[in-house]
């Protein structure tokens, strides 16, 4: 453990550094017996869960099964995404089966000894496949309560090599069943827009995948840090599975927070800033975070971003939901600039869409 430190001498930069250099994560933190977390994951109160009001009914997103009829899915989905921006799906088309192999295999590549994750542990994205905690670790203001496995996916394969061995298998067939998931919801909400239906595909909105797992482990001080902080995907469209820890991951309604439960074999859908862009205000992406995790047994989930793999293309509002009585919001923009910005900034609030936005209040 590091020596106290008071707010005179206190150099975060050194801390951070000396603690990614050890490769060991929060992970090999918990497991060397801490009981009180490095100041560096310390977060202002402004970005920590209040008290819930008492008296105040819990807010849940909703849940949508996919075998209904398809009008009311694609009015249930349209619904859900021009509001809340997240819904969950049942009895959709991937087995429950393949989603606790995906799941069981990240957590235990997550739960192996410090050595033999420490091969995996770098920062270098050109690789393909990385392990690390927090891709802002040295551009956020606080460090937050997880490790993760980051596998591009799609359009370059990744080197497997560079892969956990107890993963690859089971997140190659996840990725296979994903984009057929992925191309039926990009069907139902382009309908729900009233635009031709694969225009998301043509646009390669399926091409540009990343899978990205996370581990969220026991936090001796959940009071005091996150596990994510409070941000919007950047992407089109974020498809996440998760383990039985639920109660962690919530997303913003209003001025409240609303709970996504875990339920087994469901599927958390969530609409990200491009796709709110090109659908010009119409969907929405919305602010969520997961709390640091009190609980004994550790929250692993793993989300597919599904993003275009055209990134010197134009991007902005689709043309046919442009008119003088709804003017684009957005200016158009290459893909390839917006995902550099993302990557430059710390992970926080909706920055990247006030961005694009255009001043229509300009004579």
């Amino acid at each position: 453990m590091a020596p106290v430190t008071t707010e005179q001498d206190y150099d975060r930069l050194t801390e951070v550094k000396q603690f990614d250099e050890s490769k060991i994560g929060v992970k090999g933190l918990l497991d060397s017996g801490i009981t009180t977390i490095p100041r560096f994951f310390h977060h202002p109160p402004e970005n920590l869960p209040g008290p819930k009001p008492k008296n105040r009914p819990r807010l849940t997103i909703p849940v949508i099964d996919l075998s209904g009829d398809r009008s009311t899915v694609v009015e249930q989905i349209r619904q859900s995404a021009s509001t809340l921006g997240f819904f969950q799906i049942i009895n959709h088309s991937i087995p429950v089966t393949l989603i606790d192999s995906a799941v069981g295999s990240v957590k235990e590549f997550f739960e192996q000894p410090n050595e033999y994750k420490m091969r995996f542990y770098h920062r270098e994205a050109g690789k393909g496949a990385a392990y690390s905690t927090n891709f802002d670790l040295y551009q956020s203001k606080a460090a937050s309560w997880r490790d993760t496995l980051q596998v591009r996916m799609s359009p370059v394969e990744p080197d497997w090599n560079a892969v956990p061995e107890m993963c690859r298998a089971a997140l190659a067939e996840w990725d296979k069943a994903v984009v057929g998931l992925g191309e039926e919801l990009m069907l139902i909400l382009c309908d729900g827009l009233g635009v031709k239906s694969d225009k998301l595909k043509e646009l390669s909105c399926l091409e540009g995948r990343a899978c990205v797992s996370h581990y969220y482990p026991t936090c001796p001080q959940p009071e005091l840090t996150v596990g994510i902080a409070s941000h919007t995907d950047p992407g089109v469209l974020t498809v996440l599975v998760q383990n039985e820890v639920g109660g962690l991951l919530q997303v913003k309604c209003g001025d409240d927070w609303a709970d996504v439960e875990a339920v087994h074999g469901a599927i958390i859908i969530n609409i990200g800033d491009l796709l709110q862009m090109m659908s010009n205000d119409e969907y929405k992406s919305v602010e969520h975070r997961v709390l640091a995790n009190p609980a004994q047994g550790a929250r692993v989930s793993i989300a597919v971003f599904f993003n275009p793999s055209n990134r010197d293309k134009l991007y902005g509002p689709f043309p046919e939901l442009i008119s003088t009585t709804n003017p684009a919001v957005y200016r158009e923009f290459k893909y390839d600039d917006y995902m550099r910005r993302f990557f430059t900034k710390e992970l926080n609030g909706k920055t990247l869409t006030n961005f694009y936005k255009i001043d229509n209040t300009k004579e």
